[in-house]
């Protein structure tokens, strides 16, 4: 058998790369700092390679650190459920989880059966009420949320980076009142999400049109409500590039070329403890390997 790192050490970096901090990590390893700093270092002699970029009070995965968790955390954790099955401990596990309705709709639900499937003792109370973050340790374990940054007190990490995307009806397109270029959105009306209200201002800002001003700007507090509304001709939907493509309406195109990258993405969000709970863990790491 290929020799393995001692598996203390593999837990130890697991820690710290979730919780973002040799500190934190060593509390909830009970373990003092400068023992799992040994730990960390005596990995990345294994592996011949640093993990971490090394921040004050911080440590943050490089590279090659995002691909190692990416591989063992799985296995990690597929280890812990041959445990408990040979133990007996198979308690039911669940996670409290708010998730904006438009993500869950389009890219979660579909994807839970492979979840259940590998943990057939996770279970999932879903929530979409606001404020997600200021309720994460009271009545919420996790949250998957859209936001330009997360408050570094939390332990957050990005899904991905989105583009903001103008899209509408292709009657829109079509007439003597057609919207062909950015000057046309003079006489239109946009359709802005309340969360995100920033998006046409990127948006412009990207194509070098600082000053455009539309007709008129209609919020929505509902993704698919946008989506709607855009499809029926009512306006341009200014929205994240993943949620037209999640949509898969025909009646919907995008209006200009243009794109822009936007400060808003979806991050996974939980305290710096919450990866201590088994049920987050699970879904944290199937999160980032499915659908990340």
């Amino acid at each position: 058998m290929r020799r393995l790192p001692p598996l203390t050490a593999v837990e130890a970096f697991v820690q710290v790369a979730r919780l973002g901090s040799v500190k934190a990590a060593a509390e909830e390893l009970a373990l003092s700092s400068p023992a799992l700093s040994r730990r960390i270092q005596a990995l990345e002699r294994f592996v011949g390679r640093p993990l971490f970029e090394r921040r004050h009070q911080a440590m943050m995965l490089n590279n090659d650190g995002e691909q190692l968790l990416a591989r063992v955390a799985p296995a990690l954790d597929a280890l812990a459920v041959a445990i408990d099955a040979t133990t007996g401990d198979s308690e039911l596990l669940r996670l409290r989880l708010n998730v904006p309705p438009l993500f869950a709709s389009q890219r979660l639900i579909g994807k839970l059966p492979e979840l259940k499937a590998r943990h057939q003792s996770l279970h999932i109370d879903l929530d979409t009420q606001p404020h997600a973050l200021a309720r994460l340790g009271e009545g919420l374990d996790a949250a998957i949320v859209i936001s330009r940054d997360i408050d570094p007190a939390l332990y957050s990490r990005k899904i991905a980076q989105s583009r903001v995307a103008a899209i509408g009806s292709p009657k829109l397109l079509q007439g003597n009142d057609a919207i062909r270029q950015p000057d046309d959105l003079a006489r239109a009306t946009i359709l802005v999400h309340r969360d995100m209200p920033e998006l046409f201002n990127i948006w412009r800002e990207s194509i070098g049109r600082p000053d455009l001003e539309p007709g008129a700007t209609d919020h929505f507090d509902s993704g698919q409500l946008i989506l709607d509304a855009a499809a029926q001709a009512l306006g341009v939907a200014f929205m994240l590039d993943e949620h037209v493509e999640g949509s898969h309406d025909p009646r919907l195109v995008r209006i200009f070329n243009e794109v822009a990258d936007s400060s808003y993405s979806y991050w996974f969000a939980s305290r710096r403890t919450g990866l201590s709970n088994r049920a987050v863990k699970i879904f944290h790491d199937w999160l980032f390997e499915t659908i990340a």
